[in-house]
């Protein structure tokens, strides 16, 4: 009695290849250039605050009425230079009093005791915002806020701020240099990884030309597949990259006064958008590749 095997042969259809195993590749890609922006944005945030920590004295006029005193302090607070905290300006009221009480507490010296008075000046502290923090702005806002009536002098550490911009310069430009290598890296990466998938579609796009498709009704499903790919490794990637982030505000909470929550939101569109972009022209590039290749040269 014979016996008859029914064997199942799965027909394989355009632009049906290993589906997992790409999108764990990408999405893996995408997350580590996703950690490297976020050192990004915390180095600039973090710029941006030792940037506003850079401080401004204002020295006053002796005998100021308080409605001069108030006059002054509104005026410094309007100009488009002084960094905010929420709502407030960053301009801060320092008496002559309270500057002999400090230096008193610092040195333990009574300099009136024997001066017989009090030689300092009532003084507005302002912090400079980060835009206008480089050496050229901030000799410009001195140069400003002395042409104001009431002001003395002004004064800051000069020498210090310069340290401060060069350094900041020069390691600003060395993580764009390393977020730049890595894009190239992580691009290069999806384009093997997608190459490689469709290795094994490379017959059946012959066998398509041979029965007369055009090249884009090839194209498009191997198109349509990579971009989708590449928005679901974006998502993947970007849930991963959150997830981790707000543990890591959670566990470390001086890493939660770098938080931009506005800038993370956009790095992770911005992952999503690059996994379709890359996928999809990884594939154009890998398709247009097979079909261009003769028979011979596709084995």
């Amino acid at each position: 009695m014979a016996t008859t095997t029914t064997r199942t042969v799965k027909k394989k259809k355009l632009g049906n290849y290993p589906h997992a195993m790409v999108v764990f590749s990408i999405s893996l890609a995408l997350f580590v250039i996703g950690l490297f922006g976020t050192l990004l944005i915390h180095a600039g945030k973090l710029s941006d605050i030792v940037k506003e920590s850079i401080e401004m004295q204002v020295y006053l006029d002796r005998n100021l009425t308080q409605v001069q005193l108030d006059r002054l302090q509104k005026t410094l607070a309007a100009k488009e230079y002084v960094a905010y905290k929420g709502d407030t300006a960053q301009v801060r009221f320092l008496s002559k009093e309270e500057g002999a009480k400090a230096f008193l507490e610092e040195t333990g010296e009574d300099f009136t005791a024997f001066l017989g008075d009090n030689p300092l000046r009532d003084t507005y502290v302002l912090r400079i915002n980060a835009e206008s923090s480089s050496s050229a702005q901030l000799k410009g806002i001195k140069n400003d806020i002395e042409g104001i009536e009431g002001v003395y002098e002004v004064q800051y550490v000069e020498s210090l701020i310069e340290s401060i911009n060069s350094n900041i310069k020069k390691i600003s430009m060395l993580l764009l240099g390393f977020a730049g290598i890595l894009v190239l890296v992580v691009i290069i990466l999806i384009n093997n990884t997608i190459k490689l998938a469709l290795y094994s579609q490379r017959f059946l796009i012959r066998s398509m030309q041979l029965v007369g498709a055009t090249s884009f009704f090839i194209q498009r499903p191997f198109l349509n597949r990579a971009a989708f790919q590449g928005i679901i490794s974006g998502i993947i990637a970007s849930v991963l990259l959150f997830a981790l982030m707000q543990y890591a505000y959670r566990e470390i909470t001086e890493l939660s006064l770098l938080k931009d929550e506005e800038q993370l939101y956009m790095l992770m569109i911005a992952l999503i958008v690059l996994g379709a972009v890359i996928g999809f022209l990884s594939s154009y590039r890998a398709v247009r590749k097979y079909l261009r290749l003769s028979l011979d040269e596709l084995y």
